[in-house]
């Protein structure tokens, strides 16, 4: 039998554009067959980096999301506590684990370097599924016209984007989930 991928929608949030000079401060995962079954989630709000500070253009933009920024600086813990737990979560999924994210480039940027300097691996190993790039590919849209705006009513989700991870996390993984329910009722079912 086959070994299903669990789709892990990943959302971050970070007080800067690139990790190292700047830090994560939140990260959401939400773990999803391709059905739409929700296998469990992981969250966790993360401690700054020493030495790195916020980008004064992400910090500009955080004052206009203050509710968010506060749950983002609750309960905070070190990055060397949570990435190799992160880690430990992502292999005991019950099948191979695929990053998902909106954009996948930012989250997984932050992500991978995050687990290989804290935790020693990225069980994702180098790879990230763009939830943007799928939707261009399934509306036959360009890139930038690929957005939730553009995106039909079936693939949407009652779920508000709220800055705050894990409910993004959530949002994006059950938007990509409708998205590959529209792949497969158009046909294009996944090849062995």
């Amino acid at each position: 039998m086959k070994t299903p991928e669990i789709y892990v929608s990943t959302d971050i949030e970070a007080d800067g554009p690139i990790p190292g000079p700047h830090s994560m401060l939140s990260f959401g995962s939400a773990a999803f067959l391709a059905d739409g079954t929700l296998l469990g989630t992981y969250a966790a709000n993360l401690a700054t980096l020493p030495g790195a500070s916020g980008h004064p253009v992400t910090m500009k933009w955080w004052a206009t999301q203050l509710l968010a920024w506060d749950k983002s600086r609750e309960n905070c813990r070190t990055p060397e506590i949570v990435m190799p737990a992160y880690a430990a979560w992502i292999k005991a999924l019950p099948g191979r684990p695929v990053f998902v994210g909106y954009p996948a480039s930012f989250d997984f940027m932050f992500i991978c370097w995050y687990l290989f300097r804290f935790a020693g691996e990225n069980p994702f190993s180098f790879a990230a599924l763009d939830i943007k790039t799928f939707g261009m590919a399934l509306l036959q849209c360009d890139y930038r016209n690929a957005t939730k705006l553009s995106m039909p009513l079936e693939w949407q989700v009652d779920l508000p984007h709220t800055h705050v991870a894990l409910d993004d996390a959530m949002e994006q993984g059950m938007i990509f989930c409708n998205m590959l329910a529209e792949r497969n009722r158009r046909g294009a079912q996944p090849k062995p």
